[in-house]
């Protein structure tokens, strides 16, 4: 079993910032000194280091895709209700072995009901080809409204190329970091209910987290975070970090 340390009802004015931003996200295009062009999908704000090289831009659009309205509200309640109640029995930490998250209780599962074995059958199949072999455990990441998950990069001796994350219960803002040069940076916008496949640039070169409620901000819009539990697929790391 994969060591849990070796891993790093929203109200009116957070429906009414969601609504707001559904009509505003329009897709963006790109465009550079050379006239070169691609879009950019809604739910990315890229800063404008990053909109002035489209090759870093698109390394990272590319790497990092959102599913908006991957389960339905039926859904959502069958992932809650075989969760919560043993997520209830476990208290918020608000403070983390090495400092990544700040106000979170966390498990894993392997074994579900029938129903949510084939939710998670769904996400397997978007996020790793056949001959990909996905960690067994599921991570449960319930994080408290005043929580946030801190900057950080998942260690390639634990987990493989790909994660993969269901946002249950409300919306909120992940940034993504470039390590090797902080001032490149995107913020994402994941809806409740959808499904991010972070994987190869994204997954290695870029730090992510999940803004707190003071900073969370998408396109100029308060994105207010309730509680937020995330079931987190990742695959199989690459032998070759076993010992690092």
């Amino acid at each position: 079993m994969l060591c849990l340390k070796c891993l790093i009802k929203p109200h009116m004015r957070v429906m009414q910032t969601c609504q707001d931003l559904s009509l505003r996200l329009l897709t963006t295009r790109i465009e550079t000194s050379q006239s070169l062009t691609f879009e950019v999908p809604s739910y990315f704000s890229l800063c404008d280091k990053l909109l002035q090289n489209q090759k870093l831009a698109q390394d990272l659009v590319e790497t990092m895709t959102v599913h908006y309205d991957f389960l339905s509200e039926s859904e959502e309640s069958s992932l809650m209700n075989e969760l919560d109640p043993y997520m209830k029995k476990l208290h918020y930490e608000f403070d983390h072995w090495d400092d990544a998250i700040h106000g979170y209780r966390e498990t894993e599962r392997m074994n579900w009901n029938e129903a949510n074995s084939k939710i998670l059958d769904r996400v397997r199949n978007i996020a790793f080809p056949p001959e990909v072999s996905p960690i067994k455990y599921v991570h449960i990441l319930d994080l408290d409204k005043k929580g946030w998950i801190k900057p950080h990069i998942d260690a390639v001796r634990f987990c493989g190329d790909t994660i993969a994350g269901l946002s249950l219960l409300t919306d909120s803002v992940m940034r993504l970091v470039q390590d090797r040069n902080k001032d490149l940076y995107a913020d994402v916008f994941l809806r409740r209910r959808s499904l991010y496949v972070m994987k190869a640039v994204a997954r290695f070169e870029y730090t992510h987290e999940i803004l707190s409620n003071e900073n969370s901000i998408f396109k100029g819009e308060k994105v207010l975070k309730d509680r937020r539990i995330s079931v987190i697929c990742r695959n199989q790391p690459d032998p070759k970090y076993k010992d690092t």
